[in-house]
């Protein structure tokens, strides 16, 4: 999609980190848009700050792990601004993993957000876009964590290799339908991500923080201090606009992000080298 003015994004987890900065980004261009998040409060203090940017600008409250609230969520959009264009499943959490106590609810509550969460969008806004028939495009939002599993037994590495591998079969089932797919895998950037457990259902259980004797908090620690040194949110909505407008899948957003996809691709190389032949 080159000419974004006028069209309609929606974006999940949309009150903060790379939701708002998408936001953000799409008012400036001359979209309109539509928010939607868990976080009441959080929403309506960011509706109020893109509205400094346009008056296009909507919210509604939204939990992606739930198919009826996305449902209820794009219908608001759909009333709001009429036809959506663009659709950015970002909404994204995350919990404890490692081998080490492994908790069920934990696995059930980020595969429902970061996983189900996307699978929801999809499902609700894929057939109105190609019901109107003006192209469109869909962001999903995974992670580096989904091109290399150096977080190791991880429900959060898990939903996010998932979603690259969904979002490759989508993007060739849609090319015939002019409608772009792409999948953004960030390395750290300076979102709340590590405070995940305050919108946390209650039907997921508490969201308990580690012992500090869990070989997985000082995992925990360093991915916290490199969240809080990471890139600017905004740098990474730039991307996105780009690869919209260049209808590009992979969207990656750091510099030295091949060392650190190569070694699994090196060795899933030499694997298949080793088979015999027939």
């Amino acid at each position: 999609m080159q000419d974004l003015a006028g069209k309609t994004a929606f974006v999940t987890g949309g009150a903060s980190g790379i939701g708002l900065a998408l936001g953000r980004a799409f008012a400036r261009c001359g979209m309109n848009v539509m928010l939607a998040d868990i976080e009441t409060d959080a929403l309506q203090a960011a509706v109020k700050s893109l509205r400094e940017i346009s008056p296009d600008i909507s919210g509604t409250v939204c939990d992606a792990a739930d198919a009826e609230s996305v449902e209820r969520a794009a219908q608001a959009a759909f009333a709001a601004f009429g036809r959506v264009h663009v659709v950015c499943n970002n909404a994204g959490v995350a919990a404890g993993g490692g081998i080490d106590h492994i908790s069920l609810e934990n696995w059930r509550w980020v595969i429902d957000v970061n996983l189900m969460g996307v699978v929801h969008g999809i499902k609700s806004f894929l057939p109105h876009i190609r019901a109107h028939g003006e192209g469109g495009h869909i962001v999903n939002t995974a992670s580096m964590a989904g091109m290399d599993g150096g977080l190791g037994f991880s429900p959060y590495t898990a939903s996010k290799f998932a979603v690259v591998g969904m979002s490759e079969g989508l993007a060739v089932q849609l090319k015939p339908h002019g409608i772009g797919v792409s999948v953004l895998c960030p390395s750290f950037v300076r979102t709340r991500i590590g405070e995940s457990g305050r919108n946390r259902p209650q039907r997921y259980g508490e969201s308990r923080a580690l012992d500090p004797a869990n070989p997985a908090a000082a995992m925990v620690a360093e991915i916290a201090r490199q969240i809080e040194a990471g890139l600017d949110p905004a740098t990474v909505a730039e991307r996105v606009l780009e690869a919209i407008r260049r209808d590009e899948l992979y969207i990656f957003t750091h510099r030295g992000m091949r060392a650190q996809a190569e070694p699994r691709f090196d060795a899933i190389l030499a694997a298949m080298e080793a088979v015999s032949p027939p």
